[in-house]
């Protein structure tokens, strides 16, 4: 009953974006690994067992308020450490990265599940110092939370989730109303020591603390002709199925690229390449209107939140999602470095899916709890 009454605040049209953007995916999945059959249905299988289990897992959540999650906010970080360790302890190696661990049939990635664990903290952490972070003790006293994590990640051989880390931080952080000369100059050091440390090593070969394949993703950003048949071969390939979309695309099943088995690993990083190539840039506008429409739904929730806790773990949710799809579509385009970023919802990925439901679970909790229950 209590639920039922909540659930008059919910603003509807959050779960039903998401919905379309998981249906979506699953077609663009099934198109993705159309060559083989038997290889395609265990992908959607999979897949359908992640939207299973997340919205099931949604629903419980809606039962227990989002501010519960402050009480136990300290353990989660804790836990989220923890489970990053065990991943160089017991993970296993996949595409360069040793940040899965088997169970069984399954590949589970904790660094996914690590996103949410540092929304759910830093919102709290930053709620109960909001006041104070104009001074440098406590901006100084903020960063330094994120590092562990970062490390950890980075040990991984994971560099895609450190950006997204370090995005939903930069995020959060902002909105928590840091001190903006200290914010602005932390992220022009940061830049400026990337960039020299880049013209140190090309220009006077100095060393540098990324694998050959790491820093060739950056050469080739650049110019991806430098590498055409090697590096420089997925990006060319995807900008070949993209441009061959035209206005409405090929059709689904029917795209060359895809179909032909020229385009990597087009159902989880170069998936947007596929909906470019079969359904064209009508097909792209619609889901990147979906995406923006979730985003703005989600803005209004962080506006309409009642206390600081809440509005940081939106702005956490959003700011995760915003890399994602800024990166994952960037980098299909040419205008992004390849990270393996997948696209929300769309992407193939079990331990993403999950991550994304719940992380539209935390939204809709804070959304249905925006006003005090009358009976």
């Amino acid at each position: 009953m209590r639920l039922k009454k909540l659930l008059q605040n919910l603003d509807y049209w959050i779960p039903i974006l998401m919905i379309i953007l998981i249906g979506s995916g699953l077609v663009i999945i099934n198109s993705a690994t159309q060559t083989d059959n038997i290889t395609s249905n265990r992908f959607i299988i999979k897949q359908l067992i992640a939207v299973i289990l997340g919205i099931l897992f949604l629903i419980i959540s809606l039962f227990f308020d989002y501010r519960v999650l402050r009480d136990y906010s300290n353990i989660i970080y804790i836990f989220t450490l923890v489970l990053l360790f065990l991943v160089l302890v017991l993970g296993t190696k996949i595409s360069g990265s040793k940040s899965w661990i088997k169970l069984g049939p399954i590949n589970f990635q904790p660094a996914e599940l690590a996103k949410l664990g540092l929304i759910i903290s830093l919102a709290n952490f930053l709620a109960v110092r909001r006041k104070n972070l104009v001074e440098l003790k406590h901006f100084l006293f903020s960063c330094l939370y994120i590092c562990p994590l970062l490390i950890l990640v980075l040990a991984q051989n994971d560099l895609g989730t450190v950006l997204v880390l370090i995005a939903i931080f930069a995020g959060m952080f902002f909105i928590a109303g840091a001190n903006l000369k200290y914010y602005f100059g932390v992220v022009g050091l940061v830049a400026l020591v990337i960039g020299g440390t880049l013209i140190a090593h090309f220009y006077f070969g100095m060393s540098i603390p990324l694998k050959e394949y790491q820093l060739m993703r950056l050469i080739i950003f650049w110019n991806p002709n430098l590498d055409p048949l090697g590096y420089g071969y997925n990006i060319i390939q995807s900008k070949i199925a993209i441009g061959s979309g035209g206005l409405f695309g090929k059709g689904l099943f029917a795209g060359t690229q895809t179909q032909l088995g020229f385009l990597p690993e087009n159902h989880t990083d170069f998936i947007f390449s596929v909906l470019g190539e079969e359904l064209g840039f009508i097909g792209g506008v619609v889901i990147l209107s979906c995406y923006f429409f979730l985003l703005w739904r989600s803005i209004k929730v962080a506006f309409e939140a009642k206390d600081d806790f809440g509005q940081l773990l939106v702005v956490g949710v959003i700011s995760m999602f915003l890399f994602h799809i800024f990166e994952n579509i960037g980098m299909t385009i040419g205008i992004m470095p390849i990270t393996g970023i997948p696209l929300p919802f769309i992407s193939y990925g079990g331990s993403s899916l999950l991550t994304n439901i719940l992380a539209i679970g935390l939204i809709i909790n804070v959304n249905i709890r925006k006003k005090k229950l009358i009976f």
